[in-house]
């Protein structure tokens, strides 16, 4: 969960922008409903909090139950200088899929338990931990078979985030045949480790942080992506794969999407790498580490909202290196967090501590949030579709009734 407004859009942080946020006001209704240090137990908040059910995600739309599975990869090619000699690049990953026979298999949440508190202390939210909502993704179920591989998107999370910020988004994707794989980029997230480790931002020394350590990344996971296609398990554990994941990938239709600065890495690897055949940004300010060089000539697609071309030079210089295939949109009252699980969870949280409509428009912006959610739903599977399943449909095409909101830049 993020929130805004923010201070200075360059170096934005996810809790940066709640910090800002609840210290334009937000904190004073939240201050009155939790009484000091955030509700201590026995207080009216921490109660209701207890008592009330847990936040949800909306349902996909798609035909197909959606299973998941966590894995953990080393790049071996990338020293780890934080963690120490002899030590490389280490991150979690997670699959999202078309599955069957999910009965028998648990929902996973939102995020790890111990993320999840380490990131609600963090923002100062931390009485909300009992609240994290499930997911749809069925943890270790079989894989749908159906004859053909599945396209592949892979999805970088924004600054001091997560990768399941935007499942929402993810698991959409997945339910309509795409296989997702979120990244959780270390030293600048929020992620535990299967040794019981939870990862947490890197504050207070350098750290590889950059879109182009972003990028790098995300390059290393179409690694192990090829690896699962040839029916290889990639996980340095060696810990068993879902029934059917091995070999069901397709690695000649890839694609990657990320938001703010998980965005501006999108487009990083895929002037880098030419396995990504499609890119899609949410909101990336597009401030190139390293810098922009070189044209791209593989389709790409701009969700805007706070980092337009009219008012950001780095993002009209982007555009302007965009030689194929290009579309820009902008959702009318969209805020910097309003592409993301923001517009599914804030008005919950709203309700819980009593926010007024004002308050929680402050955070999320004036985007009505069940139009954002069917925005996110559609606009990007629409993208994807066309562009790794060649599924010409009619969304992207123009303005559409179904989207008022929805403008096309020029």
């Amino acid at each position: 969960m993020t929130t805004t407004p923010f201070i200075s859009r360059k170096g934005m942080t996810r809790r940066g922008m709640l910090g800002a946020a609840l210290a334009a006001g937000a904190a004073v209704p939240l201050a009155a409903a939790a009484g000091p240090a955030w509700a201590d137990p026995g207080t009216p908040a921490a109660d209701a909090a207890s008592d009330a059910a847990r936040f949800t995600l909306p349902v996909p739309t798609g035909p197909h139950p959606v299973g998941t599975v966590e894995l953990h990869l080393v790049d071996r090619s990338r020293p780890d200088d934080l963690a120490g000699p002899g030590h490389f690049r280490e991150l979690m990953a997670t699959v999202w899929y078309p599955a069957r026979d999910v009965e028998r298999y648990p929902v996973a949440p939102w995020m790890p338990a111990g993320a999840f508190q380490a990131f609600l202390a963090d923002v100062g939210l931390g009485e909300l931990a009992p609240l994290g909502p499930l997911t749809m993704g069925h943890v270790g179920a079989p894989v749908l078979r159906t004859g053909r591989r599945l396209p592949v998107v892979v999805f970088s999370h924004g600054a001091h985030s997560h990768q399941g910020d935007h499942t929402l988004m993810v698991q959409e994707l997945a339910s309509h045949g795409y296989a997702v794989v979120t990244v959780a980029h270390q030293y600048d997230t929020y992620t535990e480790f299967p040794d019981g480790r939870i990862a947490v931002p890197v504050r207070d020394r350098p750290a590889p942080t950059l879109p182009g350590d972003f990028a790098a990344d995300l390059r290393f996971v179409l690694d192990c992506v090829e690896e699962l296609a040839a029916g290889r398990n990639p996980d340095v554990d060696h810990r068993r794969l879902p029934a059917g994941l091995p070999g069901s990938l397709d690695p000649r239709r890839m694609g990657a999407f990320g938001w703010s600065k998980g965005g501006t890495a999108t487009a990083c690897a895929m002037l880098a790498d030419e396995r990504i055949r499609a890119g899609l940004s949410l909101d990336g300010p597009m401030q190139m580490n390293p810098p922009l060089a070189g044209d791209l000539h593989r389709p790409f697609m701009m969700m805007s909202a706070a980092f337009t071309r009219a008012t950001d030079p780095e993002a009209a210089a982007f555009w302007s290196h965009l030689r194929g295939w290009r579309l820009d949109i902008q959702a009318q009252g969209a805020a910097h967090v309003s592409y993301g699980d923001n517009e599914a969870l804030f008005p919950q949280v709203a309700k819980a501590y009593g926010w007024s409509g004002q308050q929680l428009r402050d955070v999320i912006g004036t985007l009505d949030p069940d139009q954002a959610v069917k925005i996110q739903q559609a606009y990007p599977l629409a993208f994807f579709d066309e562009h790794l399943r060649h599924h010409q449909g009619h969304l992207l095409d123009g303005p559409s009734p179904s989207f008022p909101a929805v403008t096309f830049l020029p």
